[in-house]
């Protein structure tokens, strides 16, 4: 793909080398933008979250809820997307405090995005479970089950991400068709397959269940989980710079548009579901899980609900190898940076491949680390949810904060900047936001808590601070000086 330059000159006025080919255009990055987030899947597949933590009302207005606050956090990303592509928190930062803030915003932003590979690894091996469970009246399903299809899930993004590189963008837009294609068929399909057989829209829209053993309200906010995993990770595009034109014009863009179609899409589907859903109790008690049920109940078909579900389900593969390839590209860009153990070893792009075949091994390997978590214990499914949409809030939070802080005046001209009010007003409401949901995303789901349904994020964040920690001694305070920021004002406004 052909492009002018400038992408080149803005990169090497940061100090960088374009070391990735620019073979995604707009419509395939955005498509890669909408597989990540892949709003209507991701919120009909952790259905589970929110079912019994506020209903109906948790899981269509949680979702308006978390999708207009990560337009605020997508809306003020943009302004530094647009004047640094390549940096956030190290753009504002005081020169002295610059390598320790990126060195933890770094550490979070990659443990959110690994912990998201494995998230879309878990939601779709439980689809296929699902599947075996319905298919198979007397099946039991055991977690090492799971674990297993997990596992050839990872292998086959790691294959897809190290050999058919060149095909990603086709890859993309193909996904971005399908999940589009897909939701209008399934919500076509299901409301002529139930007719007459529909919900009031007061069920839809106001139906409220707590089994949580947690207060009504504080039980409705834990729903917001489900809405959070469903428009969070808008960010791809920004790790994705480097290989599209245009990118400090077009990466804003994408990140905003991307967000209102996730959120448009979801909205429609959770309330075609919640229409067609029958008895609540069957669906929240199913072992086929409460989205092949409902297409049970919809479509009184066991072949038909689970060639319905094969959409969504397909889907989720396409996000999982969209995340995959998000994440070896933030791994790349950080150990570029310096900032992990054997940097230059994960900043290497292979010479053939023309990508960072290191970093992408590295992602898949943590990743099969999280699933022996997950094996080891029930209650991890909910624990690296909640890590991924936590650790992506919070990195985020930094570059925000630190923008507000120092008055919103730090950054140059750049083609997408908000007026002063507005800028303003969604910064403090991403913040809010953020702040919420990072205290209640770390709670137990259920009460009395007991060590079975404790939600071990807290413990996974406590380990990537003890590592960060303990190679920011080693190495970091001493050598690590952060994201090379020597681009003009001047400059910037060229570019334009």
């Amino acid at each position: 793909m052909e492009h002018d330059g400038s992408d080149d000159a803005q990169l090497a006025a940061l100090g960088l080398r374009s070391e990735l080919r620019r073979h995604f255009s707009t419509l395939s990055m955005l498509g890669l933008a909408f597989a990540v987030l892949n709003t209507w899947t991701a919120v009909s597949a952790s259905l589970p979250v929110s079912l019994t933590s506020g209903g109906s009302t948790s899981i269509v207005w949680g979702l308006f809820t978390a999708g207009l606050c990560n337009l605020c956090i997508a809306a003020s990303l943009a302004e530094f997307l647009s004047a640094y592509p390549t940096l956030t928190t190290a753009a504002i930062s005081r020169p002295r405090w610059m390598p320790i803030m990126s060195w933890i915003n770094g550490w979070i932003a990659v443990a959110g995005w690994v912990a998201l590979v494995a998230t879309n690894a878990l939601l779709s091996s439980q689809l296929i479970v699902g599947i075996i469970s319905m298919l198979h009246a007397g099946y039991e399903a055991q977690r090492w089950h799971q674990f297993l299809i997990y596992i050839v899930l990872t292998l086959l993004s790691l294959f897809v991400n190290a050999f058919l590189n060149s095909l990603l963008p086709l890859i993309y837009r193909g996904a971005f068709a399908w999940s589009i294609g897909g939701f209008f068929v399934v919500c076509v399909a299901v409301l002529a397959c139930a007719a007459p057989d529909y919900h009031s829209a007061s069920f839809v829209l106001g139906q409220f269940i707590n089994r949580t053993g947690w207060p009504d309200a504080v039980a409705w906010l834990l729903g917001l989980l489900q809405g959070g995993l469903g428009v969070t990770a808008f960010d791809a595009v920004a790790h994705m710079i480097e290989e599209i034109p245009q990118a400090s014009i077009q990466g804003p863009k994408i990140m905003v548009l991307c967000i209102v179609i996730g959120t448009l899409t979801g909205a429609i589907f959770l309330s075609v579901l919640l229409s067609v859903s029958g008895d609540m109790e069957a669906v929240i008690s199913s072992s086929a899980g409460p989205l092949l049920q409902i297409f049970f109940h919809a479509t009184n078909n066991v072949a038909g609900a689970i060639c319905l579900l094969m959409l969504p389900l397909v889907c989720l593969v396409f996000a999982l190898l969209s995340v995959m390839t998000t994440s070896s590209r933030i791994i790349f860009a950080f150990a570029r940076d310096g900032g992990l153990p054997a940097s230059p070893v994960f900043a290497r792009v292979h010479p053939r491949l023309g990508q960072p075949l290191n970093a992408l091994t590295l992602s898949s390997a943590v990743v099969v680390l999280f699933g022996l978590v997950f094996l080891a214990s029930s209650s991890a499914f909910n624990a690296i949810m909640s890590a991924s949409v936590v650790a992506l809030d919070l990195s985020y939070a930094m570059p925000i904060a630190l923008h507000c802080l120092r008055g919103r005046s730090q950054l140059p001209e750049r083609s997408w900047k908000l007026p002063s009010w507005l800028g303003w007003t969604v910064d403090v409401i991403s913040l809010t936001y953020i702040t919420l949901t990072t205290f209640l995303f770390i709670l137990p789901p259920n009460r009395p808590v007991t060590g079975t349904n404790m939600n071990y994020c807290v413990v996974a964040f406590a380990i990537v601070i003890v590592v960060s920690a303990f190679q920011w001694i080693v190495d970091g305070r001493k050598n690590y000086v952060g994201p090379r920021l020597n681009l003009v004002v001047g400059e910037t406004c060229h570019m334009k």
